[in-house]
Formats: C-alpha cells, structure tokens, sequence
C-alpha cells in the first residue's frame, strides 16, 4: 500500500439535520495508485461524491468526515485550512458533474486556467497565460486561442468540460477526481471526454478516480471498481473480474440494467395506423448578434424537417446537442414559434388554431422535460403539481377528486402517497421526473413528447423510468415522440428513429435497420461512441474515438452539414446538399454516397 496516491481507512461522513445525524457514508476503506484508475459506481445517493468530498473538506457546514484519509501519506483530516486549501488544486484536481455552475460565469476561460498556475505554481501572470493555452491544446480543445478569450457561457457543453479539466490539470496534480464528468452529455462527446481521461492516465500517470453511475463510462477506463450502496461499499474487485462475475445481487443487478440499456431488445412496431401527427418542411430560426452596433443574424436551429407519427407509434430523435432535437419536439408542440412549415395534428393545422382553442388541444400534447426539478414549479407540493392539468382542463372536478386522480396517477408511476405534500426539492432525480411523467400522464394524453427524460438519472433509475414510460405507451396506446442522445433507450422504446445533425434531416428508418446496418455515415458514427459494459471492449473503442466537434449552427458548412467530420467526404459533398432519398425497408437518407459505402 505505500504507492497509494489517496488511502481511504474506515471513512465515514454523517449530516446533522433536524432529524438527526444522518449517514452519507460509512466506514468506507479504498484507495488508488499512480497510473490507476479507481470506478466508484451506484444509484444516486449512495454516498460516492460525499466520500471525497469529505476527503477533501469540501463539505456543506452540517457534514462531518472521520475515520483516515491520506495523500501520499499524509492525513488530510485535521488539517488547517490553510494548508489544506494547497493541496486542493495543487495535489488533487477535481472535475465536477456540471461545469456550468462550476466555471465562474465573469471570469474568462483562460483566466480561470491561469489562476490556479499563479496561486498554487507561484507563475508569473504571462507565463501562466501561456501555459493556459497549452492546457487547453492538452485537452484538445479546437481554436485554443479564442477559447482562451471566451466565458463559459460562449462554449458547448463539451468545451466547457473540457476547460474543467484543463483547470483541474493546471496545478499538477498527482490525483484527478472527476465525478460524473459525461452526465448529459450526448454520445459522441460522452466518448470524446472518456477517451482524453483515458489518454492523461496513460500518458501522465495520473492517478485517476472516476465517480459515475454509468457502468460503460467505468468499464472504459477502470482498473478496479468498487460499487457503493447506501453509503457503504459493498464489493471492491478488477474491473474485468468485477463485470465477468460480480460476487453482490446489488452488482449483477446494475450490470443487468446496464447491458438491457446498452444492447436492448428493439421495439416492436405497433403495426398500420391513421397518421396522427405530421411536419411539413418544419424550419425554426433564431435571431443572434451578427456584429456592430443592433446587428442581428438568423440562427437555423432547425431546417425543413419533415416526418409523420402514427398513433400509437413511438419515434425516436436522436444526435448531438445543437442538432435541433429538442427545437423539433418544442415546434411541434408550439411552444416555440417556426419561420417555416406547417404542423399537423389529427387532421388539424395548428397554426390555424385560436390560442383559446389550441390551449384545450393542449390536453391531448404533453411534455415530459430533461430536468423535473427545473420543470417543476418550487412553490407547489406533488399534489397540486400533478393535479394542476386537471384544474385547467376540468375545472367542474372539485379539489377531492383532483387530489384522488393525482394520488392514483402518482401509485400509478411508483410513488407512495406520503409523496403528496413533498415540494420539488425533496424529491430525488428519479422521484421527480416519476412525478413529471404522472402529471403529463393524468390528463390522458394521446401524444407524450418526452425532451431527454432519463439523461440526469443513475442507470438503476433509467431502468425503471424507461420501462414506466413503455408500459404507460402499451396501457394508453398514445404516440410516443422521444428524444435522447441515449442511443441504447431509443432502441428500447422506439419503432423508427430520426438523425438529426445541425438541424438537418440525416437519416430515418426503423429502428432494427438503423441499428443493424445504418447508411449515413453520421449514425455510424453515433453508434461507435454507445459505451459498452465491457471492459475487454470498451477501452479499445475510446481509443479509437475520433476528436472534433460540430461546427457552429451560425456558420453551418456548405452543401452536406457533416461533410467536415466525415471521413467519406468528397469535394462534391461541398457542392450541394444531398437529397433526402428514400431506401429500402421504409427508410430514408440525406448523403450522397450511401449506395457506396
């Protein structure tokens, strides 16, 4: 054990509420060496970021750490503030789940890379400047230069990580801590993001510790893997003997989930129905700075989508963010306007609609969002959240009845009636988004858009909300429009699937043949960066992911959008944009080589 980067001995971490003292974790007893990575895995709330963070001192106020954790030897409980505030940044680095409120919103990226050189390395402010650029090219960021310049909101998401991780690298330190560094992330930069951790253990010796509830994320990167549940660790072992024969029920539950989400059984198409909506040429723009004093330009968010939903039929949408998906799922609803098209429900223009008639129509559109919390409202218990559709759509039902129909769509979904009168913020992920889906589901609607419901959650209640939202389709028979960058779940849920790409059209097929043989070169592309529960495979995948990523919606590449990512690219692709061509087996596809390759 002396080569032990970070010993965890018995750790534990405890809250005071007014309660009680409440456990986070318990007698917990780990550790990691240079050039090895450790895979801390579990369900949301099993204690796996509280264990470091308490390691670290970086509890809330009302947290308290005991037992012993030592850096390189050294004890970190009981350390001054002082002192322990130099080995944050400088021996330890840490990468957090959402860079976004992690980055300082004022401070220019390149600035807050330079910050830790100066306080920790004691650089001179020009020196740090250009080793901050340096950062930024180790993390294979494209245009280092501008990024250099930009704040964190100017960046994508993947940037934005990938600044985080220069931050985190630029006082070198001796252990990386990144904790759910892919969560919400799409696919393909999910992949990017593992691949470049995987590149700095292998060429840095970093000693790394990936915190994740993603067992295809850990199957890339770990060397051991310990599993926590309800704060304690239940099983410890090398991640290939770990994922060959897990010792604990718990582990080949996960793995089980993980694998059923990774290669599912594909949906089954629920055969000919009326068309029950349709996109006409769907185009959605908005206006952005162009430059000079007013300037505005327009942004294509989403360009000339077309496609029809049968009842009863799920679709799925899928790409990378700033493809358009969640634009098409809001134009089709209306809730945000298009400069283009037409869209058609049940026979309906509803663009023709009143604004009182189409409120009413609103009963049968429903819309379950990304984040519960961020779409639930924070003043309204569960009961008047859920309830809330029926006082607007059945105003004779009186509050008892509201209260009954809501307490029987909650058990419907899974959740106890002691639920009711909990605010948002005392819900879990998984809580919220059940009570998302029931408040969606209690006006029984005939179409249930669902905006990338499961991205946020742990894989044990991805599981469970997937197979809510399956059963809840099979029950109602309602069209299903779901969107995700989870490849692996639309296969679960969804008889046809959509490519989208930069607001455009790329591919449209069922989803056996989109996943057995996809034609554009972009799907391939999507299907490649799946993460497998596998670590005999999975590492060899990351290190083949290519870098990029998409160019900027405002200055979109000419003729075929993907044509600068694609490997098949010729000076022809430049020219025009490719046809939507129909194909075999009711599919359909955007590029101009897809006979050939």
């Amino acid at each position: 054990m002396a080569d032990r980067v970070l010993r965890l001995s018995d750790f534990s971490v405890r809250f005071a509420t007014a309660a009680g003292s409440v456990p986070a974790a318990t007698e917990v007893s780990l550790s990691v060496a240079a050039g090895e990575c450790l895979g801390v895995v579990g369900e949301s709330g099993a204690g796996k970021s509280q264990l470091f963070l308490g390691a670290l001192g970086l509890l809330a106020a009302n947290g308290r750490a005991a037992g012993r954790a030592q850096l390189q030897g050294r004890d970190l409980l009981g350390l001054p503030a002082r002192e322990l505030d130099a080995v944050r940044g400088r021996r330890v680095g840490m990468v957090f789940q959402d860079p976004m409120t992690s980055l300082t919103p004022h401070l220019r990226i390149g600035t807050q890379i330079a910050q830790v050189r100066m306080r920790h390395l004691g650089e001179p402010a020009a020196e740090a400047r250009r080793r901050a650029l340096e950062l930024l090219r180790r993390v294979h960021v494209n245009d280092p230069e501008q990024r250099l310049l930009q704040y964190p909101h100017e960046l994508s998401g993947g940037m934005r990580q990938r600044a985080m991780i220069a931050i985190a690298l630029a006082g070198n330190p001796q252990l990386l801590i990144a904790d759910e560094p892919t969560t919400a992330l799409d696919v393909t930069v999910q992949a990017q993001i593992l691949a470049l951790l995987q590149e700095l253990k292998r060429e840095t010796g970093l000693a790394l510790i990936l915190i994740s509830h993603d067992l295809g994320a850990v199957a890339g990167l770990a060397d051991t893997v310990a599993v926590m549940r309800q704060g304690r660790l239940i099983e410890c072992a090398p991640a290939t003997e770990l994922f060959a024969s897990p010792r604990q029920a718990y582990t080949r539950a996960l793995l089980e989930e993980a694998r059923a989400l990774a290669a599912p059984v594909p949906a089954q198409a629920s055969g000919e129905a009326p068309v029950a909506l349709e996109a006409r040429a769907l185009s959605v723009s908005y206006p952005v700075p162009a430059g000079g004093w007013g300037r505005r330009a327009a942004l294509a968010a989403l360009s000339e989508a077309s496609l029809t939903l049968h009842a009863g039929e799920s679709l799925g949408v899928v790409g990378e963010s700033g493809s358009g998906k969640s634009t098409l799922a809001r134009a089709l609803l209306k809730l945000v306007p298009h400069t283009a098209g037409r869209v058609v429900w049940m026979g309906r223009d509803l663009d023709a609609l009143s604004r009182a008639r189409l409120r009413a129509q609103r009963r049968d559109l429903q819309i379950i969002f990304q984040d519960p919390l961020g779409s639930l409202d924070p003043r309204m218990r569960v009961a008047e959240l859920v309830g809330e559709g029926l006082r607007v759509h059945e105003p004779s039902l009186s509050a008892a009845a509201r209260r009954a129909a809501a307490q029987a769509m909650l058990a419907r979904v899974g959740l106890e009636a002691g639920l009711m009168e909990r605010y948002p913020h005392e819900l879990s992920g998984g809580q919220g988004q059940r009570v998302g889906i029931a408040r969606a589901m209690v006006l029984a609607p005939k179409l249930l858009v669902c905006d990338e419901p499961v991205s946020s959650l742990d894989v044990h209640s991805q599981a469970q909300v997937v197979e809510l939202i399956a059963a809840l389709k099979r029950e109602t028979g309602l069209a299903l429009l779901f969107v995700s960058h989870n490849l692996g779940i639309v296969q679960r849920l969804c008889e046809r699937v959509l490519v989208l790409y930069l607001g455009r059209m790329m591919e449209l097929a069922p989803a056996g043949a989109l996943f057995a043989a996809p034609r554009h070169p972009y799907t391939r592309e999507l299907l490649a960066a799946i993460p497998l529960p596998d670590p005999r495979l999975q590492p060899g995948r990351l290190s083949a992911v290519r870098a990029g990523e998409a160019p900027s919606p405002r200055d979109p590449p000419s003729g075929c959008v993907y044509r600068t990512r694609c490997p098949f690219a010729q000076a022809a692709c430049a020219a025009a944009r490719p046809a939507w061509e129909a194909a075999s087996g009711q599919g359909a596809v955007a590029c101009r080589r897809w006979r050939e390759i």
